[in-house]
């Protein structure tokens, strides 16, 4: 049966922002950690299915990003920038004496895994890349900018589950209310009388100032300090994000990557799916 208790963590970044971190202990206190990284407008509850199964064997820490969930919002907004949350990870991983540990990344937090081991060489036992690479899907970036901070606010969990239904069926076409109820419970809250979604809407700011988007062919470099470091890649059988051709590539650069799609799923899985955990874990064990 899994464990389901977690603690509450808060620590404070070099810049002064507090940042909340759910602490999973694992089964005893030398299990090794594996630190889970979320995507752009998500928050540590995309990983509150998959925490436990991982706590079985591991010591699981999931933060919420500056600006998103129980995180601080940051007045500066040109500082939500990864290599700035790529520093806040080492900052929490320095505080709580951990000297190596596994990340699994989705989309941002994918990116952020390849930012950690091209700062911190050596740091990094595992990694999964959930639905990220090197190369951004031009489509799917441009959805996600679109998106992301549109519409934020709503007058009841029903309408912001229409919202999140309306905005994300392409990606999960098998989804029942039921699952976009969920998915509504992770990526919203209540505050006072109404329902917001769980980010600072300012999070895509530096994002949006770049005039065409992310430089991809920049991130091959940061990809490539992972050759030395087991790598599960993970993707969404119908993502936008992050396309064959990019995988092949990864999977000739990285000879010894693990692959794994999940079927009649866009961007980003959530960890979820039949088979995944399994494969995670198996991942995880080697």
């Amino acid at each position: 049966m899994a464990m389901t208790y977690f603690r509450n963590l808060f620590f404070q970044t070099d810049d002064g922002i507090t940042l909340y971190v759910r602490d999973y202990p694992g089964p005893n206190p030398d299990a090794p950690v594996v630190l889970c990284l979320h995507g752009l407008s998500r928050n540590s509850r995309d990983f509150e299915d998959l925490a436990p199964h991982l706590q079985k064997t591991h010591r699981v820490l999931v933060p919420d990003q500056r600006g998103r969930g129980r995180s601080e919002r940051d007045p500066v907004s040109e500082r939500y920038q990864p290599q700035n949350y790529v520093g806040d990870m080492l900052a929490l991983l320095d505080g709580l004496a951990v000297p190596r540990c596994a990340v699994i990344g989705t989309s941002m937090g994918g990116l952020m895994a390849m930012g950690i081991s091209a700062l911190a060489p050596g740091r990094l036992t595992h990694v999964v890349i959930n639905d990220i690479g090197p190369v951004i899907g031009a489509e799917g970036l441009a959805r996600i900018k679109a998106v992301v901070g549109s519409e934020m606010q709503f007058a009841s969990w029903g309408d912001a589950t229409d919202y999140v239904q309306t905005a994300n069926a392409a990606a999960f076409p098998r989804y029942t209310r039921t699952d976009w109820e969920r998915f509504a419970a992770r990526a919203c809250s209540q505050r006072g009388e109404v329902v917001m979604l769980d980010y600072d809407p300012l999070i895509t700011a530096p994002m949006k100032a770049e005039n065409g988007g992310t430089d991809a062919g920049d991130l091959w470099p940061l990809f490539d300090t992972l050759q030395q470091t087991p790598v599960l890649l993970i993707r969404g059988g119908i993502s936008d994000l992050l396309d064959e051709e990019c995988v092949a590539e990864m999977r000739r650069r990285h000879g010894g990557l693990s692959y794994l799609e999940v079927p009649d799923v866009g961007h980003a899985p959530m960890l979820d799916e039949p088979a995944v955990v399994d494969t995670l874990s198996d991942f995880l064990a080697q």
